[in-house]
């Protein structure tokens, strides 16, 4: 009797002690203090914010993100990043220096804060979601350093109190040839021996500073990295992705205690499901073609002159199988949706192609899904926003990868090599050096550039005369990052000049 009260109260007493409760116990109220515009980032903040605020703030941040990584998408050098981020920046997230004297610094430094921890609570979940958010994040934190007040971006790395170790005027000058060779490598041609006696250099271990190994821009010596000065913020940028990448996998153990929280879990759950590249946001009312003929007729030739491999495939699959299994259903719908095809085409499409199936059976196991598709039934969420939007390339790389006898997803990504260049030979692409440029891309994860690789060869010559008769500029030719701006701006290149409808679709490309 005596030690079943005893086997009672223990449970109790061991969930006191955990460990694990102290670690993630509430934390006391403490209001902020942002002295400088960076941020590390290693504290939560503990100030109370609005539900409005907490969904706003992180819908702001995630537009930053998704457009910086269509700028990494699209080859954008470091300046053209620069450039092109800024109006973005100063709209959703400004963050000005102190010297500008901005009566708007706490907010903004606020909003910085709290939005960061936001989103890292909505991409904590999967490991996939963890390493994408930190690449963004890190891609971020560079730009901010790069662009920040000098004097304030040495007060910020100061706070950090990082283990670097100064290199001594003596070791400098027993180690002068080595340094002046490193800063031969960085540029200073015939000054390189007093450059290097008069750059003052640090040392930390070599695993730190991988970026800078990578680009020959160190000297490494018994597994120390000597590091110039001016190079400090390659190494605070290593510092903060590597500091991140360990608190992703710390949150993420700690986000099962969410789960009962029934207002922050939908939101996190919609943000992370809408973590895309700004060019998957489709708009359902500017996908036609004016003068474009779209009908259930029409998807075959369609099909072999506009569409992208992954839709190609899905095609080519169907009308061998008459059937496609359901992720491909509804990412072909939605693809065909977003081309201008109708509610009502589209099912005629889709019961034409399942031809070996009663009508019966189509109208009780499929109809309704295209009609959700086109958001004619379902939540109302679904139909005012005029049913879901078409996949993006991201959605399709990262969501849902294809099963045994599923045909969805992306070739470049899902096949094998064998099986990718049987099929780009199928859909004509034979050249050797771009079926070779495809499988290096494939090799390098640069999916994307696989895919734009293979429109440029299809489209060679039409893209040759755009440019040559300035039809469209330079900006209507950048990376391709969404099957349906594959099709739109294929349409247009192969149908230049034929008639006045595609010369007005082009202009206002």
């Amino acid at each position: 009797m005596i030690r079943q009260d005893f086997n009672r109260v223990e449970p109790k007493r061991r969930n006191v002690l955990d460990h694990r409760k102290k670690q993630f116990a509430d934390p006391s109220y403490k209001e902020a203090q942002y002295s400088t515009r960076l941020n590390i980032y290693a504290e939560p903040p503990t100030a109370d914010i609005t539900l409005e605020q907490f969904e706003q703030w992180a819908i702001d941040r995630l537009r930053v993100l998704a457009e910086l990584e269509a700028c990494s998408f699209r080859n954008r050098s470091p300046a053209e990043t620069v450039a092109y981020m800024k109006p973005m920046l100063e709209k959703y997230l400004p963050l000005d220096t102190n010297s500008s004297l901005s009566t708007q610094l706490a907010a903004q430094r606020k909003k910085d804060h709290y939005s960061h921890f936001i989103l890292r609570l909505a991409f904590s979940s999967t490991e996939d979601l963890r390493r994408r958010f930190a690449r963004l994040e890190t891609m971020l934190f560079r730009l901010r350093v790069n662009t920040d007040d000098m004097r304030e971006r040495a007060t910020f790395v100061h706070s950090l109190n990082l283990d670097w170790e100064m290199v001594s005027d003596e070791e400098k000058s027993r180690l002068a040839s080595e340094l002046a060779a490193t800063s031969s490598a960085l540029g200073y041609g015939g000054r390189k021996q007093q450059a290097a006696e008069e750059e003052s250099w640090c040392k930390v271990d070599w695993d730190r500073v991988p970026e800078l190994i990578e680009s020959r821009r160190v000297f490494i010596k018994a597994g120390k990295a000597y590091v110039p000065s001016r190079e400090q913020a390659s190494m605070v940028v290593s510092e903060f992705s590597s500091r991140l990448e360990r608190a992703l996998e710390l949150t993420a153990r700690a986000l099962p205690r969410l789960d009962e929280d029934d207002r922050l879990t939908p939101i996190l759950d919609h943000l992370s499901k809408n973590f895309v590249t700004p060019d998957a946001a489709y708009a359902n009312n500017d996908n036609a073609l004016y003068g474009a003929e779209i009908n259930a007729r029409s998807i075959d030739s369609l099909a072999t002159a506009h569409f992208p491999l992954c839709m190609q495939n899905l095609h080519r699959s169907l009308r061998r199988d008459a059937h496609l299994k359901h992720f491909g259903r509804l990412q072909y719908t939605l693809f065909l949706k977003g081309i201008g095809l109708n509610l009502e085409e589209c099912l005629l499409f889709w019961r034409q192609s399942f031809n070996k199936l009663t009508d019966d059976t189509f109208n009780k196991e499929y109809r309704y899904n295209v009609r959700h598709a086109y958001g004619d039934v379902g939540g109302d969420t679904n139909r005012r926003g005029g049913g879901y939007s078409p996949f993006s390339c991201q959605k399709i790389l990262t969501e849902h990868p294809p099963g045994p006898g599923e045909n969805h997803g992306c070739p470049y990504r899902h096949f094998n090599v064998d099986n990718l260049t049987a099929m780009l030979q199928a859909v004509g692409v034979t050249d050797r050096a771009v079926l070779q440029g495809v499988k290096e891309d494939k090799e390098k994860q640069k999916f994307h550039m696989a895919c734009n690789r293979v429109f440029e060869f299809v489209h060679r010559n039409e893209i040759r005369r755009a440019k040559d008769d300035s039809v469209m500029t330079a900006a209507q030719l950048e990376t391709i990052v969404h099957p349906n701006e594959y099709f739109k701006r294929s349409y247009l290149l192969k149908n230049m000049g034929k008639d006045s409808t595609a010369d007005t679709a082009a202009e206002g490309y």
